[in-house]
């Protein structure tokens, strides 16, 4: 069997557990075409997701809701192939969002986990899709002009991100010639499964310091963020799993 993969990305209401999904675009890798479709939520959008994706009410008042959709019924189908992967940036955010729908991808690759999986001497700060787009110039390759947090701009940026991640395992040597696709994407579907380890902060006071050199001068600041992190309405699955290590 050989993987299909398929690049997707959502954009919501929110990100909270109430929240719903506006758009969704996707595209299978290689191919120019990418479905992009706006949709009515059943819940109203935040003005922090406006703020973001630029999707008003005014623009979705006309539309279907993504339950039901053409769009729905052919991810349905697509999700129903062993050989399907999806992948997306964060991806737990955008499984949980299509659950929400009725839909469940059996194979998943989550870039923003294999991408610091990969960053073993902890050189970045940030894994967000747009920061990895500028830091690693991925908009050099792309002929057309991209909007951030936009799904289909998205997706476009989530598959180069992906290249690039899937050329360093390639690059690694592990596999045979022969073996090396199935290979490099069933250890992508591996890192993807379990939560990933955070190495560095990306915000508040030890900003861009090492969770391990924090760990070791202020372990109270970390018990701390543990129990902010244990009362999030957000999924913090990696927070967690990294505080805990650190924590002992």
């Amino acid at each position: 069997m050989t993987y299909k993969l398929l690049y997707l990305d959502t954009e919501t209401t929110g990100n909270t557990d109430s929240d719903r999904i506006t758009q969704v675009a996707y595209k299978f890798r290689g191919d120019q075409n990418c479905k992009a479709e706006l949709f009515k939520p059943p819940v109203p959008i935040s003005v922090e997701s406006m703020e973001v994706t630029h999707i008003t009410p005014r623009m979705v008042a006309d539309k279907e809701p993504f339950i039901g959709s053409p769009m729905s019924k052919e991810l349905e189908g697509l999700f129903a192939a062993e050989s399907v992967v999806m992948i997306a940036h964060n991806a737990p955010f955008d499984v949980d969002m299509l659950a929400k729908e009725g839909l469940k991808p059996q194979n998943v690759i989550d870039t923003l986990r294999v991408a610091r999986h990969l960053d073993t001497e902890a050189k970045l700060t940030a894994f967000r899709l747009q920061y990895l787009r500028y830091l690693l110039d991925l908009d050099k390759d792309i002929a057309e002009p991209i909007q951030a947090h936009d799904a289909k701009g998205d997706v476009i940026v989530l598959e180069k991100l992906f290249e690039r991640l899937y050329n360093k395992l390639v690059a690694s040597g592990q596999w045979p010639e022969a073996e090396q696709h199935n290979a490099v994407i069933d250890e992508m579907l591996r890192i993807s499964e379990k939560p990933s380890l955070i190495r560095r902060f990306s915000f508040g006071k030890y900003n861009g310091e090492k969770l391990e050199d924090v760990a070791q001068k202020d372990r109270g600041y970390l018990e701390w963020l543990y129990k902010q992190k244990k009362q999030s309405e957000v999924d913090e699955t990696d927070w967690l799993y990294t505080l805990e290590i650190f924590l002992g």
